[in-house]
């Protein structure tokens, strides 16, 4: 058991990815503290993990982090995941919604390790980039920007923040809530398509993520990496 006794916290963990990593810590004998914003969904993963810690909170919202991390004695692990990917083309779409993926992702992430890091004197965080990074759609360019400033701001954490290891995880398609809402009605047809020329020719799975997530907890000499779980997707 590689996290025994340990103390991870992930942001935005009531479904999807988070819920993922939040099962497979606590089989590696993890203590896990989960945010989330939906009381209901936090309820439910509390009665189906049994022992773990949640916490309502708004990646956006300073004060909610800082209550979060005031509760927890000491952090070994910290997790950073659960932004949307709401977006638009730069000249249709509304200014609010182009600003979400900045707020979301950039300040969401300045926000948690500021309130994150008097907690913790080594141990890693994993923050949460993607493939638009790499391979951007129209319509996306703001969630681009926000997830390649991840990219940037995970090296230059690995030097600041140091002993404290710093890495990203880069999801490409990922069989998750926050997919099917972001496709809605479309998301079969994207499946499909995707299935269709990623090299792995299926879609990825939030368990698949999870392993990566934990990989890059539990290995102590890596720090500073983005590591790709998208089938191929930024190849093709």
């Amino acid at each position: 058991m590689q996290l025994k006794d340990q103390q991870v916290v992930i942001i935005g963990g009531s479904s999807g990815i988070g819920l993922a990593t939040a099962q497979l810590a606590q089989a590696e004998g993890a203590r896990v503290t989960i945010t989330g914003r939906s009381e209901e969904k936090l309820r439910r993963v509390a009665n189906t993990l049994g022992t773990v810690k949640t916490a309502i909170a708004d990646v956006t919202n300073e004060k909610d982090l800082q209550q979060v991390f005031e509760a927890c004695d000491r952090v070994d692990h910290l997790v950073l995941l659960g932004a949307s990917l709401a977006s638009g083309k730069i000249c249709d779409a509304a200014l609010e919604d182009l600003s979400r993926p900045i707020t979301e992702r950039l300040w969401g992430a300045i926000h948690t390790i500021r309130a994150a890091a008097p907690k913790m004197s080594n141990g890693s965080i994993t923050l949460t980039s993607g493939l638009f990074s790499a391979r951007p759609i129209a319509g996306m360019a703001v969630v681009a920007a926000a997830v390649g400033g991840i990219e940037a701001m995970t090296r230059a954490l690995a030097l600041e923040l140091a002993p404290i290891r710093i890495n990203a995880i880069a999801p490409g398609y990922i069989d998750t809530p926050l997919l099917r809402a972001a496709f809605e009605d479309q998301y079969e047809g994207v499946v499909k398509a995707q299935s269709a020329v990623l090299p792995t020719q299926r879609i990825g799975t939030a368990e698949e993520t999870a392993k990566a997530i934990l990989f890059l907890m539990t290995s102590g000499f890596i720090t500073g990496e983005i590591l790709h779980i998208d089938g191929g997707g930024r190849l093709i």
